[in-house]
């Protein structure tokens, strides 16, 4: 038995609410013929498609051999759908390349039935609804009369319990119509079956039961369900598992695959074209995404995000400056008064001077592991100098550079413009704190990679070059011939410098000595002096200095987008600034 309790059915749009459907109370005996009225837009075809489970309710219950509906689920559903119920549609919806067979025995093949089971069946059932004849054409071949028989008979090869009907006689003419309601007649001797149509003498002829609907609600039924009908709660016997086996699902496939070899070629054709389209997209597209993260990643190794301890807004303080942050001050007088810029300057900077607490920022990222992920490094910058000697009879300071102090710029004449922006150019720099990324801009010339604290590595451009700049900081060519060709061009004479080149193997090995900062004070009758101008103290100083090694020449990589320093410059890591802060907080000094 089937019976619908308070359904109700509503679809939601953007817009508004459309109810479909409004309190549904039905119940149907297990064999008569209902045929269901109404104007389009009535609801007759949302209640059949609710019966057949092809649309869900809102509210309400469907109530199925006793059993309630609310808790089906999806495979619930298809059971229900393959086993208990039959479907005939105004359009046949027949399979044009499949014989009257073959559309009638793919019913079947969900059901798990054999192949010659299925063909017996069929066949047996196009026999009944009078198709014996036309059981091997194909839809094209046939009426439409014939077409809904074969459609008739697909919807009863499963022995259903309901068969539902939506406008089945719409396409057909009438001698045709009445031919199929003769035949749903029949099989609603016992069956139920269910019919919508716009076609009131056709339901009034042929029907046991009238339901007419209107704006979702039943305003008559010719012949309700009363309590003295007697039917029996069936068995859900039929309630198989919904199955195709793999080789009638492959089968079917090729079956439809070859129909139309033209079709299917030029289908796979464009197919593949598509597919190989969106390779290469997706290819582009990761090819893109990692330049555009490897250029990030190197660009910003140049370009680091930099958090100072202290922090002042510029923006402010040159407004200021200007006289742009100034009050416009209107005066009732002729006298001159003064503009009060450096004033607000002043102010300025004693109130826009921002601190951060870098103490526990650095406490937190040492902390958190997670932000990691999202850097290539993060290292801590010390205002702390390193200084770097090489030894011999008289140190040579080699950081900070001496290059413009040993030649005399700033005391021959020479702008201090340039005294002062060269004296700054040291060639000593830190190397990033990420191997990786270190190794992904720069090729290994000669020797290796720092791997300890105390070892230098020196960096040439593209061409094996190196500055020679860089080369008179280091005491490898001598300052005091270079200060020699400085005066020789200051009085007027010929200036001739000589190419110079060596091996790569001649600067491995390079020793310099780095002089604790704090080692440059001697204690003088509690006073602490500074030595650092005092060679022989240096000296003997610098035989307990750290000892720093080239062990290696690098250069830019050919496919880097940008270096991390300019060529011609001598790298150290971070561990060695980490040892000299340690041992300059060990020290009395400090």
């Amino acid at each position: 038995m089937l019976e619908l309790k308070n359904i109700t059915k509503i679809y939601k749009t953007s817009y508004e609410e459309l109810k479909a459907l409004n309190k549904i109370d039905l119940k149907f005996r297990d064999s008569e013929f209902v045929s269901i009225l109404g104007q389009s837009g009535s609801g007759k075809t949302t209640l059949l498609n609710i019966i057949g489970g092809l649309d869900q309710y809102t509210t309400g219950d469907l109530i199925i051999n006793g059993k309630s509906t609310k808790k089906f689920k999806d495979k619930d559903w298809d059971t229900y759908r393959n086993h208990n119920v039959g479907f005939v549609f105004q359009s046949y919806n027949l399979i044009p390349h499949q014989t009257a067979l073959q559309n009638v025995e793919l019913a079947l093949t969900l059901s798990g039935i054999s192949k010659k089971e299925r063909k017996k069946r069929s066949i047996d059932i196009l026999k009944k609804v009078g198709l014996a004849r036309e059981i091997n054409k194909r839809p094209n071949q046939m009426s439409g009369g014939q077409m809904q028989r074969v459609a008739i008979a697909r919807a009863l090869v499963n022995d259903p319990d309901v068969l539902l009907a939506d406008e089945p006689t719409g396409a057909l003419d009438n001698k045709t119509s009445l031919q199929i309601m003769e035949l749903l007649k029949k099989i609603a001797d016992d069956k139920l079956v269910i019919m919508v149509t716009h076609n009131p003498e056709l339901a009034n002829k042929f029907s046991s039961r009238i339901i007419n609907l209107l704006d979702g609600e039943i305003i008559n039924d010719s012949n309700p369900y009363k309590k003295t009908d007697k039917d029996k709660v069936k068995d859900n016997k039929k309630s198989k598992k919904t199955q195709m086996s793999f080789k009638t699902a492959l089968s079917l496939s090729l079956n439809n695959l070859m129909t139309k070899k033209g079709r299917t070629i030029l289908t796979a054709f464009a197919g593949s074209i598509g597919i190989v389209g969106i390779a290469l997209i997706l290819s582009l597209s990761n090819g893109i995404q990692n330049y555009i993260d490897k250029t990030e990643e190197e660009t910003l190794s140049s370009y680091p995000l930099t958090i100072e301890r202290e922090s002042v807004d510029m923006g402010t303080l040159i407004s200021s400056f200007t006289g742009a942050n100034s009050k416009k001050k209107k005066y009732n007088d002729d006298k001159i008064h003064a503009n009060n810029i450096m004033g607000d300057m002043f102010e300025t900077m004693s109130s826009k001077v921002k601190s951060n607490d870098i103490k526990s920022f650095k406490k937190y990222i040492d902390n958190n592991k997670d932000i990691k992920k999202y850097t290539s490094t993060i290292s801590s910058g010390f205002n702390t100098t390193l200084n770097i000697y090489k030894e011999g009879d008289k140190p040579l300071r080699v950081n900070p550079t001496t290059v413009i102090d040993a030649i005399g710029i700033g005391t021959n004449g020479i702008s201090s413009a340039y005294s002062s922006y060269m004296s700054n150019y040291d060639v000593f720099y830190e190397l990033l704190d990420n191997e990786k990324l270190n190794k992904q801009q720069y090729d290994l010339v000669e020797g290796k990679w720092p791997t300890k604290y105390n070892e230098l590595v020196i960096s040439v451009d593209k061409n094996n070059r190196i500055s020679d700049y860089t080369l008179y900081s280091l005491g490898i060519l001598s300052q005091d011939e270079l200060k020699k060709q400085f005066n020789n061009m200051t009085s007027g004479k010929d200036v001739k410098f000589e190419e110079t080149s060596y091996e790569a193997k001649e600067l491995i090995g390079l020793k310099y000595k780095l002089l604790i900062n704090t080692d440059v004070y001697q204690k003088q009758n509690n006073i602490w002096l500074d030595k650092s101008q005092d060679d022989n103290f240096i000296k003997d100083k610098l035989n307990n200095g750290i000892e720093l090694t080239v062990v290696g020449i690098i250069k830019p990589n050919e496919e880097a987008v940008a270096a991390g320093n300019s060529p011609g410059m001598v790298g150290y890591t971070h561990e060695l600034v980490e040892e000299l802060i340690t041992k300059i907080n060990e020290s009395e000094v400090a």
